[in-house]
Protein backbone atom coordinates (compact mmCIF):
# COMPACT_ATOMS: atom_id res chain seq x y z
CA UNK A 1 0.00 0.00 0.00
CA UNK A 2 1.37 3.48 -0.66
CA UNK A 3 2.52 5.71 2.66
CA UNK A 4 1.78 8.80 3.85
CA UNK A 5 5.47 10.78 4.26
CA UNK A 6 5.45 13.29 7.52
CA UNK A 7 7.80 16.21 6.92
CA UNK A 8 8.15 16.67 9.78
CA UNK A 9 6.81 16.98 13.51
CA UNK A 10 10.18 16.55 14.65
CA UNK A 11 11.44 20.01 13.31
CA UNK A 12 10.37 22.88 10.27
CA UNK A 13 11.83 20.91 7.33
CA UNK A 14 10.11 23.74 5.22
CA UNK A 15 11.39 26.96 7.40
CA UNK A 16 15.08 25.64 7.83
CA UNK A 17 15.66 22.43 5.51
CA UNK A 18 14.54 23.10 2.41
CA UNK A 19 17.44 22.33 0.32
CA UNK A 20 18.11 18.83 2.31
CA UNK A 21 14.59 18.28 2.00
CA UNK A 22 15.01 18.83 -2.12
CA UNK A 23 18.00 16.78 -2.00
CA UNK A 24 16.52 13.88 -0.41
CA UNK A 25 13.00 13.85 -2.54
CA UNK A 26 15.35 13.82 -5.59
CA UNK A 27 17.57 11.14 -4.71
CA UNK A 28 14.31 9.01 -4.35
CA UNK A 29 14.98 8.04 -0.73
CA UNK A 30 16.17 9.03 2.44
CA UNK A 31 18.13 7.95 5.95
CA UNK A 32 16.56 8.91 8.63
CA UNK A 33 18.02 9.21 12.21
CA UNK A 34 15.07 8.42 14.50
CA UNK A 35 14.21 9.31 18.38
CA UNK A 36 15.67 6.65 19.79
CA UNK A 37 18.81 6.61 17.96
CA UNK A 38 18.18 3.80 15.50
CA UNK A 39 18.32 4.96 11.49
CA UNK A 40 16.01 3.69 8.74
CA UNK A 41 15.64 3.97 5.15
CA UNK A 42 12.21 5.85 3.65
CA UNK A 43 11.46 5.21 0.18
CA UNK A 44 10.69 8.36 -1.58
CA UNK A 45 10.00 7.32 -4.80
CA UNK A 46 6.76 9.32 -6.20
CA UNK A 47 5.16 5.71 -7.36
CA UNK A 48 5.27 4.50 -3.73
CA UNK A 49 4.14 7.83 -1.70
CA UNK A 50 0.27 8.27 -1.73
CA UNK A 51 0.49 11.28 0.49
CA UNK A 52 3.47 13.96 1.24
CA UNK A 53 2.40 15.79 4.15
CA UNK A 54 4.33 19.09 5.51
CA UNK A 55 4.21 20.70 8.64
CA UNK A 56 5.77 24.27 9.01
CA UNK A 57 5.00 27.71 10.71
CA UNK A 58 6.70 28.88 7.61
CA UNK A 59 5.89 27.65 3.98
CA UNK A 60 7.30 31.18 2.52
CA UNK A 61 10.62 28.90 1.11
CA UNK A 62 8.09 26.40 -0.39
CA UNK A 63 6.08 29.46 -2.03
CA UNK A 64 9.57 30.90 -3.59
CA UNK A 65 10.47 27.44 -4.79
CA UNK A 66 13.87 27.90 -2.90
CA UNK A 67 16.38 25.00 -3.71
CA UNK A 68 13.77 23.72 -6.12
CA UNK A 69 11.88 22.54 -3.02
CA UNK A 70 8.55 23.11 -4.43
CA UNK A 71 9.25 21.96 -7.72
CA UNK A 72 11.03 18.24 -6.23
CA UNK A 73 7.28 17.95 -4.58
CA UNK A 74 5.38 18.47 -7.59
CA UNK A 75 5.89 14.28 -8.09
CA UNK A 76 3.94 13.42 -5.63
CA UNK A 77 0.19 13.58 -6.64
CA UNK A 78 -1.00 14.97 -3.29
CA UNK A 79 0.41 17.44 -0.58
CA UNK A 80 -1.32 18.73 2.48
CA UNK A 81 -0.24 20.82 4.89
CA UNK A 82 -0.73 21.64 8.30
CA UNK A 83 0.12 24.85 8.95
CA UNK A 84 0.58 26.21 12.84
CA UNK A 85 -0.64 30.03 13.10
CA UNK A 86 -0.99 31.01 16.70
CA UNK A 87 -0.41 34.23 16.76
CA UNK A 88 2.32 34.61 18.63
CA UNK A 89 5.04 35.12 15.69
CA UNK A 90 7.78 37.27 16.33
CA UNK A 91 6.84 37.66 20.56
CA UNK A 92 9.30 35.97 22.90
CA UNK A 93 7.34 32.88 23.22
CA UNK A 94 8.13 32.35 18.91
CA UNK A 95 10.78 34.36 18.60
CA UNK A 96 11.81 33.35 15.01
CA UNK A 97 8.26 32.63 13.55
CA UNK A 98 6.97 35.08 10.89
CA UNK A 99 4.30 37.14 12.57
CA UNK A 100 0.65 36.48 11.99
CA UNK A 101 -0.11 38.63 9.05
CA UNK A 102 3.16 37.57 6.69
CA UNK A 103 1.84 33.74 7.50
CA UNK A 104 -1.84 34.32 7.06
CA UNK A 105 -0.67 36.43 3.78
CA UNK A 106 0.78 32.94 2.44
CA UNK A 107 -2.16 30.82 2.17
CA UNK A 108 -3.78 32.02 -1.03
CA UNK A 109 -0.46 31.01 -2.77
CA UNK A 110 -0.41 27.81 -0.77
CA UNK A 111 -4.61 26.93 -1.67
CA UNK A 112 -2.85 27.36 -5.38
CA UNK A 113 0.07 24.84 -4.71
CA UNK A 114 -1.58 21.89 -3.51
CA UNK A 115 -4.82 22.45 -5.70
CA UNK A 116 -7.71 22.76 -2.61
CA UNK A 117 -7.85 24.68 0.66
CA UNK A 118 -9.27 21.03 1.53
CA UNK A 119 -5.72 20.18 1.75
CA UNK A 120 -4.66 23.21 3.70
CA UNK A 121 -5.33 22.83 7.75
CA UNK A 122 -4.35 25.33 10.02
CA UNK A 123 -3.19 24.79 13.62
CA UNK A 124 -4.57 27.20 16.08
CA UNK A 125 -1.94 25.21 18.53
CA UNK A 126 -1.39 25.78 21.28
CA UNK A 127 -3.05 28.44 22.99
CA UNK A 128 -1.14 29.32 25.44
CA UNK A 129 -1.23 31.54 29.09
CA UNK A 130 1.10 33.58 30.40
CA UNK A 131 1.37 35.87 33.50
CA UNK A 132 3.40 39.20 33.46
CA UNK A 133 3.44 42.50 34.94
CA UNK A 134 -0.03 43.15 33.19
CA UNK A 135 -1.96 39.95 34.47
CA UNK A 136 -2.85 37.17 32.69
CA UNK A 137 -2.03 36.51 28.49
CA UNK A 138 -3.32 34.64 26.06
CA UNK A 139 -3.00 34.19 22.17
CA UNK A 140 -6.68 32.98 22.66
CA UNK A 141 -8.11 36.00 21.36
CA UNK A 142 -5.81 35.77 18.36
CA UNK A 143 -8.75 33.26 16.79
CA UNK A 144 -10.91 35.78 16.08
CA UNK A 145 -8.93 37.67 13.71
CA UNK A 146 -7.76 34.88 11.90
CA UNK A 147 -10.80 32.54 11.77
CA UNK A 148 -12.43 35.10 9.03
CA UNK A 149 -8.87 35.06 7.23
CA UNK A 150 -9.67 30.90 6.77
CA UNK A 151 -13.44 31.35 6.40
CA UNK A 152 -13.15 33.35 3.42
CA UNK A 153 -10.36 31.11 1.56
CA UNK A 154 -12.54 28.23 2.36
CA UNK A 155 -10.35 26.34 4.65
CA UNK A 156 -12.62 24.94 7.20
CA UNK A 157 -10.06 22.61 8.82
CA UNK A 158 -8.55 24.00 12.34
CA UNK A 159 -6.98 21.78 14.67
CA UNK A 160 -5.95 23.24 17.98
CA UNK A 161 -5.07 22.55 22.07
CA UNK A 162 -3.71 23.71 24.53
CA UNK A 163 0.28 24.06 26.21
CA UNK A 164 1.50 21.04 27.20
CA UNK A 165 3.79 21.15 29.89
CA UNK A 166 6.25 18.02 28.93
CA UNK A 167 9.71 18.44 31.25
CA UNK A 168 12.18 19.62 28.72
CA UNK A 169 9.23 22.61 28.23
CA UNK A 170 9.20 23.33 32.31
CA UNK A 171 13.31 23.90 32.20
CA UNK A 172 12.80 25.73 29.24
CA UNK A 173 10.24 28.28 30.75
CA UNK A 174 12.29 28.38 34.44
CA UNK A 175 15.26 29.32 32.49
CA UNK A 176 13.90 31.86 30.74
CA UNK A 177 11.68 32.99 33.48
CA UNK A 178 8.61 32.59 31.43
CA UNK A 179 5.39 32.31 34.27
CA UNK A 180 3.11 30.31 32.49
CA UNK A 181 -0.32 29.11 33.74
CA UNK A 182 -1.95 26.24 32.84
CA UNK A 183 -5.83 26.60 33.45
CA UNK A 184 -7.59 23.70 34.83
CA UNK A 185 -9.46 21.42 32.79
CA UNK A 186 -12.89 23.20 33.38
CA UNK A 187 -11.01 26.44 32.37
CA UNK A 188 -9.84 24.91 29.23
CA UNK A 189 -13.89 23.89 28.24
CA UNK A 190 -14.88 27.31 29.25
CA UNK A 191 -11.95 28.96 27.00
CA UNK A 192 -12.99 25.82 23.83
CA UNK A 193 -16.47 27.35 24.12
CA UNK A 194 -15.41 30.86 23.09
CA UNK A 195 -13.52 29.44 20.44
CA UNK A 196 -16.40 27.32 19.49
CA UNK A 197 -18.57 29.79 18.95
CA UNK A 198 -16.08 31.88 16.29
CA UNK A 199 -15.97 28.89 14.61
CA UNK A 200 -19.64 28.08 14.19
CA UNK A 201 -20.03 31.55 13.06
CA UNK A 202 -17.08 31.32 10.22
CA UNK A 203 -17.86 28.07 9.34
CA UNK A 204 -15.05 26.62 10.38
CA UNK A 205 -14.50 22.80 11.87
CA UNK A 206 -12.29 22.56 15.39
CA UNK A 207 -10.33 19.37 16.11
CA UNK A 208 -9.04 19.08 19.85
CA UNK A 209 -5.07 17.22 19.20
CA UNK A 210 -4.34 14.94 21.74
CA UNK A 211 -6.80 16.20 24.29
CA UNK A 212 -10.09 14.29 24.01
CA UNK A 213 -11.74 15.89 27.03
CA UNK A 214 -12.19 18.85 24.69
CA UNK A 215 -14.92 17.13 22.62
CA UNK A 216 -17.41 17.29 25.39
CA UNK A 217 -17.98 21.31 23.73
CA UNK A 218 -20.20 21.40 20.73
CA UNK A 219 -18.61 21.47 17.69
CA UNK A 220 -15.01 20.04 18.38
CA UNK A 221 -14.57 16.44 17.43
CA UNK A 222 -11.26 14.79 17.80
CA UNK A 223 -8.10 15.00 15.65
CA UNK A 224 -6.19 13.20 13.33
CA UNK A 225 -3.76 15.83 12.00
CA UNK A 226 -3.14 12.63 9.80
CA UNK A 227 -6.13 11.29 8.70
CA UNK A 228 -5.97 8.32 6.23
CA UNK A 229 -9.56 8.57 5.74
CA UNK A 230 -9.34 12.19 4.67
CA UNK A 231 -6.38 11.45 2.59
CA UNK A 232 -7.99 8.92 0.43
CA UNK A 233 -11.23 10.81 -0.09
CA UNK A 234 -9.18 14.11 -1.39
CA UNK A 235 -6.89 12.10 -3.32
CA UNK A 236 -6.63 12.73 -7.06
CA UNK A 237 -6.79 9.22 -8.06
CA UNK A 238 -8.69 8.27 -5.21
CA UNK A 239 -5.59 5.95 -3.96
CA UNK A 240 -6.48 3.72 -0.46
CA UNK A 241 -4.38 3.88 2.15
CA UNK A 242 -3.68 3.06 5.71
CA UNK A 243 -6.54 3.88 7.97
CA UNK A 244 -4.61 2.27 11.09
CA UNK A 245 -3.37 4.57 13.94
CA UNK A 246 0.08 5.42 13.76
CA UNK A 247 1.18 3.50 17.14
CA UNK A 248 4.20 5.59 17.02
CA UNK A 249 2.66 8.56 18.19
CA UNK A 250 1.14 9.58 21.67
CA UNK A 251 -1.49 6.93 23.07
CA UNK A 252 -3.91 9.81 22.66
CA UNK A 253 -3.24 11.17 18.94
CA UNK A 254 -5.72 10.07 16.12
CA UNK A 255 -3.55 10.20 13.40
CA UNK A 256 -3.44 7.26 10.87
CA UNK A 257 0.05 5.50 10.05
CA UNK A 258 2.68 7.69 8.37
CA UNK A 259 6.74 7.67 8.09
CA UNK A 260 8.36 10.75 9.61
CA UNK A 261 11.79 12.01 7.83
CA UNK A 262 12.62 14.45 10.28
CA UNK A 263 15.12 13.88 13.31
CA UNK A 264 15.30 15.65 16.35
CA UNK A 265 18.97 16.34 15.47
CA UNK A 266 17.59 18.99 12.48
CA UNK A 267 17.28 21.91 15.18
CA UNK A 268 14.81 24.31 14.70
CA UNK A 269 15.35 28.04 15.05
CA UNK A 270 11.77 29.30 15.45
CA UNK A 271 12.93 29.08 19.58
CA UNK A 272 9.43 28.38 20.89
CA UNK A 273 9.46 28.16 24.65
CA UNK A 274 7.00 25.42 24.83
CA UNK A 275 8.50 23.18 22.25
CA UNK A 276 9.00 19.36 23.31
CA UNK A 277 11.04 18.61 20.57
CA UNK A 278 14.22 21.77 20.29
CA UNK A 279 17.03 20.30 22.87
CA UNK A 280 19.10 23.63 22.07
CA UNK A 281 17.36 25.85 23.68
Amino acid sequence: MHKVISASRRTDLIAFFPEWLSEVIQAGSVQVLGPSGHSYTVDLSSENVHTFVLWSKDFSKLVSDAYGIRSALRRYEQLYLLFTITGLGGTFIEQGVPPPAPAVDQLDALIDIVGSPERISVRFDPVVFWNDEQGLNTNLHFFKALAPELSMRGIKAVRFSFTQWYNKALKRAKKHNFNFYDPPEEEKLDYTRQLADIAADKGLQLYACSQKFLTQVEGVEPSACIDGNLLHRLHPSELPVSKKKDKSQRRKCGCTDSVDIGSYTQHCPHCCLYCYANPKM
